[in-house]
């Protein structure tokens, strides 16, 4: 049948089984607009309150679901508004498929309003982009994207499209994404015999073994196959941010976050082990800190699907390229039960020695985490932005499921949090969805609040009021001598009023007591409602690693004290 471009580009989201898209509309993509107004019943529209919320609400819904997430923009400032969205997904390896619409072929290159070459400009944060200038190579071009973005290590694909050709006809064939995927995207079949071999034999040879989970365990749906892994090594698990949920937060064989903010117990136990077993982690800098002391009393066993991580920030010993659920399935067939009693016992007394404490006489965020994850029963989709509650978040919260933690952990995104709420919780209906998020990152996307508002989106927006840019601060007290230059928001706004202005219901929370039944009065409206939680403004994330320093460095505010 003869369809217009516009008409193909939403068929070709019918065949992807996509059922929900986040976009602005403008002039270069009316046409597209046209054509989803007339598949409303098939293909829901949430349209935000900035482009960038868009692509955090693609981001989140993608996250939340395992399934490929979808945002629009129109061309010029439109789709220059996606960038940081698209980075954020770039970095934490999201499946995101960004459609704009660029001005008619005849205007490219001439500086025409609203243009902007934006295949160009997010070039190095896209796993590819298209710029689509015929109708007929429209249809294969975006199920192209679609197998790119979902396939290997996933990540964000754009496709732009100049007005014309989303109203010029041509002739569109359908066909079911398992067609499009086989067509597009072969995978290539992988001999890792060898390197299974070498991998159990390292294991079998450890004494002192230690395992370690980011993100990719998460992507690749390998949660059962960590956890039996962990229970047949025998030994203490740790994880990123992008890993938490993989393995279960409340197990005893979980010793924590490591790196930066890690446990004390992560990191001193990684920086003793005599093997150190990455599972889809990336070594980052601030996993690893000082790399030449990362983990140096041990042999390195890396497992990833993307080669390009094998050796790129800490040497292996033994790596394995693959997808993780299936490199473990081989593993686990063929490992036999291994015993380090010893070891496990050594790592529980440091758990005992080491645990996460705060001031417990005051309102604080780590209080609040705590109260959430209780009335929760620790099953609630957390969302949040960038700074010390991100840290507290992944501290005091007990993820048991992976897609539960959803954060800018690459990018580090101040904004992130209340777009990758909504598009979560769009995804997952189902679930509680609650955004938390520092006072300073509130402010830079609260006004998707009125998102929410408009289709009635039952999250819940816990501002954590310091009324300070806290991690910064943080960094200003311990290494820049107390000087706090624009960290300090004390000024007039009431995000109270803010989020009653637009639509949503709104409680203050300024003592201890009133925690859980603000927790409990937002679960029961069913609404929108924004929690805004006045804490203290020194309040630090500890333990701590300078940046730079080995993870063996960590240190908590009894360190500190006890060096004064």
């Amino acid at each position: 049948m003869r369809l217009t471009g516009a008409e193909i580009v939403v068929e070709c989201l019918k065949e992807q089984g996509v059922d929900t898209v986040f976009g602005y509309p403008g002039g270069t993509i009316l046409n597209v607009y046209d054509a989803l107004y007339k598949h409303s019943s098939e293909i829901t529209h949430i349209l935000t309150s900035h482009e960038q919320g868009a692509a955090h609400a693609a981001d989140g819904y993608a996250r939340a679901t395992g399934k490929t997430g979808v945002c629009l923009a129109t061309s010029g400032p439109g789709a220059t508004n996606l960038v940081t969205g698209i980075a954020t997904a770039y970095m934490d390896s999201v499946p995101m498929v960004a459609i704009t619409c660029n001005v008619n072929l005849p205007l490219l290159g001439k500086d025409s309003f609203q243009e902007v070459d934006i295949a160009g400009v997010t070039m190095p944060i896209t796993k590819h982009g298209y710029i689509v200038k015929d109708v007929n190579i429209l249809a294969d071009t975006i199920r192209k994207a679609f197998a790119i973005a979902k396939s290997g290590r996933p990540g964000p694909v754009l496709v732009d499209i100049t007005k014309d050709v989303t109203a010029n006809q041509c002739e569109y064939t359908k066909m079911t994404a398992a067609e499009a995927d086989q067509r597009y995207h072969a995978a290539a079949k992988n001999d890792m015999t060898e390197e299974i071999e070498k991998a159990v034999e390292l294991i079998r040879e450890s004494k002192k073994p230690y395992i370690y989970v980011g993100g990719g365990a998460v992507i690749s749906g390998a949660s059962e196959e960590v956890r039996e892994f962990a229970k047949k090594v025998d030994a203490p698990v740790c994880d990123t941010l992008m890993g938490k949920g993989v393995y279960d937060g409340r197990d005893a064989l979980y010793t924590g976050m490591i790196g930066m903010h890690g446990t004390k117990t992560s990191n001193f136990g990684v920086s003793e082990c005599d093997l150190l077993i990455a599972l889809g982690a990336r070594f980052s800098d601030r996993v690893v800190g000082n790399p030449k002391k990362f983990a140096e009393n041990a042999k390195v066993l890396h497992i990833d699907i993307d080669a390009a991580e094998i050796n790129k920030n800490i040497r292996t010993d033994v790596s394995v390229v693959g997808d993780l659920k299936e490199v473990l399935n081989l593993i686990n067939a063929r490992l036999q039960q291994q015993e380090h009693k010893e070891w496990i016992a050594h790592i529980m007394e440091w758990k005992e020695k080491y645990p996460l404490n705060y001031d417990t006489s005051v309102l604080s965020c780590p209080y609040i985490i705590e109260e959430i994850d209780r009335i929760t029963k620790g099953q609630a989709v957390i969302t949040t932005d960038v700074g010390q509650h991100q840290m507290w978040a992944a501290q005091y919260y007990k993820y048991s499921s992976p897609r539960t933690f959803l954060s800018s952990g690459g990018l580090g995104t101040m904004g992130y949090g209340l777009g990758a709420c909504i598009g979560a919780k769009v995804g997952s209906p189902d679930k509680i969805c609650i955004n938390i998020a520092g006072d300073g990152c509130f402010r830079m996307n609260m006004n998707e609040l009125a998102t929410a508002s408009r289709y009635n989106i039952p999250i819940i927006q816990v501002v954590i009021n310091n009324h300070v840019l806290g991690m910064v601060r943080q960094w200003q007290t311990l290494f820049y001598g107390k000087r706090y230059s624009q960290t300090i928001l004390q000024d007039k706004v009431d995000f109270c009023k803010v989020a009653e202005g637009l639509g949503c219901e709104a409680i203050r929370v300024t003592t201890k007591e009133e925690v859980a039944p603000a927790i409990e009065r937002a679960l029961s409206l069913n609404a929108p409602v924004v929690l805004d939680c006045i804490i203290p403004e020194d309040d630090k994330v500890f333990p701590m690693v300078p940046a730079g320093a080995p993870i063996s460095d960590a240190f908590d505010a009894q360190d500190l004290g006890a060096e004064a």
